[in-house]
């Protein structure tokens, strides 16, 4: 795999936050979070065009169970209301993606979040998260989109972002409506990653690697090149790391 995050990890440093503490603020106050219901299936997940890296071969049939996954990825407003603070990271409007915020930041949130919904909110795996993306496990190059040619009226990437986030929901949603699944901000999966796990991925409703250290990116982001974006591309990152544009995205048990 080439150009990966772990490869530009030097040029992020400067932007990478240290843990602060929160301002202070009224917390855990329920935020409205828009899910769409995603019907299960089987699907050929991992390289289906030929142009990517060897950790998403071989293509392989994933059968998952229904699930509700978000409209949009967490914004900055939804995380103020549960956390009680102003995450330290993007200081735009509330309906901006929340960012900086690391694989274990994320499950925080998730816990505050659960207990004061009666609902259980978990992160994605990543075989969801590629389903999800594809539309429900269409053959997509990229979320929403099947050319390069049509990937900026679904994502927000580096060749027309600015190299920023924008609003969630500006660009145009996938066949299952779901905005910013290829760009604005890398997404967390639950999923620890191993470069093989393809070789060795359960049919049903795999997981991940049990013992990995690193846990699962994917989407791409508003400062990454169009390879980013596609639905098939796997990074992965430290679960402590905080990145400029890494985000989150929920789905509902």
């Amino acid at each position: 795999m080439t150009l990966r995050i772990g490869i530009i990890l030097l040029f992020l440093i400067g932007s990478l936050s240290l843990v602060l503490p929160f301002q202070c603020m009224s917390a855990g106050i329920l935020p409205e979070i828009p899910v769409v219901a995603v019907k299960g299936g089987c699907f050929g997940m991992g390289d289906n065009f030929g142009d990517g890296g060897l950790d998403e071969k071989p293509v392989h049939e994933v059968c998952l169970d229904d699930f509700h996954i978000g409209k949009y990825e967490v914004t900055r407003e939804q995380w103020q209301l549960v956390m009680g603070g102003a995450h330290s990271g993007n200081k735009s409007s509330g309906q901006f993606p929340v960012d900086n915020v690391s694989w274990n930041d994320a499950q925080e949130f998730i816990r505050r979040l659960n207990e004061i919904d009666s609902r259980k909110w978990r992160l994605p795996t990543e075989a969801e998260w590629e389903y999800a993306a594809r539309g429900g496990g269409a053959k997509q190059r990229f979320s929403g989109a099947d050319t390069a040619e049509s990937l900026g009226e679904y994502a927000w990437y580096a060749d027309n972002s600015g190299m920023k986030a924008h609003q969630v929901g500006t660009r145009k949603p996938n066949n299952l409506g779901l905005y910013d699944m290829s760009g604005n901000v890398w997404e967390w999966c639950a999923d620890r990653y191993d470069r093989d796990y393809y070789k060795q991925s359960p049919r049903g409703n795999p997981k991940g690697d049990p013992f990995g250290v690193n846990r699962i990116m994917r989407g791409g982001a508003a400062s990454s090149i169009r390879g980013f974006q596609r639905a098939s591309y796997r990074d992965y990152v430290a679960p402590i790391v905080r990145g400029d544009l890494f985000g989150l995205r929920l789905v509902m048990e």
